[in-house]
């Protein structure tokens, strides 16, 4: 993927694509005051340059019962790099771990959970979580109430 150069039109797309991903192209050309055929050639241009990623459906978690929101704190024990990533490709084992960061500070890792209970995050936690490779510490943070969920960024 090579990088190009991002124009105000590319940004418009962008900004329109992140606000709705189902638009028609004849409407996304509408929005960003190009004509159907350049403003399809810049949306695949900009998929091929790994500007747009993947387009995809967001589910209310909540009506799919899983309201239960958990930041967890990892530690790790050992920070060579085979201990690193065998930690990194565990995690992505967990279809309960949604967000995966390694972070700076007394802790390495970051990790967002969503489950249906705290009863379901005690037995993620017990059976999988402090099980993960080279795993020392769990610190878990519930979440009271979303205040701000977005996925658009600030374009």
């Amino acid at each position: 993927m090579t990088s190009v150069e991002l124009d105000n039109y590319d940004i418009k797309i962008l900004k329109s694509l992140q606000a709705n991903a189902d638009i028609s192209m004849a409407e996304l050309g509408e929005a960003v005051g190009l004509s159907h055929t350049p403003c399809w050639r810049r949306v695949k241009r900009l998929e091929e340059t790994g500007y747009i990623q993947n387009r995809v459906t967001l589910l209310n978690a909540e009506h799919l019962n899983l309201s239960v929101v958990i930041h967890a704190y990892i530690t790790i024990k050992s920070h060579d790099e085979e201990s690193l990533l065998a930690f990194e490709n565990a995690v992505h084992t967990l279809n309960e771990v949604v967000e995966c960061y390694s972070i700076t500070g007394d802790k390495d890792y970051l990790v967002k959970v969503i489950v249906a209970s705290v009863d379901q995050y005690e037995q993620l936690l017990k059976s999988k979580l402090v099980h993960l490779p080279n795993v020392a510490s769990v610190n878990s943070v519930f979440a009271l109430k979303q205040i701000k969920y977005t996925t658009q960024l600030p374009l």
